[in-house]
This record gives structure tokens, sequence and C-alpha cells, in this order.
């Protein structure tokens, strides 16, 4: 599932996905703005049907950090 991840933050990011890994995030990402965040986040919700709460949302400095919070509701990762 990390792949569907990398994919889903690449259309909303509108980046290549071979611009993405885990160490990728906000600083890293130009069009990761404030508002692409909360598309992503929307985004997150709908296909991982999961819901993040303001701290998980707030601690996300990069992609690792997203898959922690996927981990942590229960979503099977692949790397």
């Amino acid at each position: 599932m990390s792949e569907e991840l990398y994919q889903i933050i690449a259309r909303v990011m509108k980046i290549p996905l071979s611009e993405i890994n885990d160490d990728s995030g906000p600083k890293t990402i130009p069009s990761w703005t404030s508002f692409n965040g909360y598309v992503l986040l929307h985004e997150l919700v709908n296909h991982f049907n999961v819901q993040f709460t303001i701290d998980e949302a707030m601690d996300v400095q990069k992609i690792s950090d997203i898959k922690r919070h996927l981990r942590n509701h229960g979503v099977t990762l692949d790397g």
C-alpha cells in the first residue's frame, strides 16, 4: 500500500512518483502548501477509510509520519 500512498501524494501534489520517498514532506515538496495538505488529508481519509486527529494531522513532517499514523489506524503498508 505504500505505492498507493505515493500515488495519492503524487496526484495531489502534481509531482512525478519518482520524486517521492519516505523523507519527502512539506519542506521538500514545493507544491505541498497548506491547501494541498488539506486536500491530501481528505484523499487519505477517503482512500484508507480512516479519521486522523488534529494532532496527527499537525504532526506530519514527512511521508514516514503519514505511514506511522496510517499503521496506528490499522492500515497495512508494505514499506
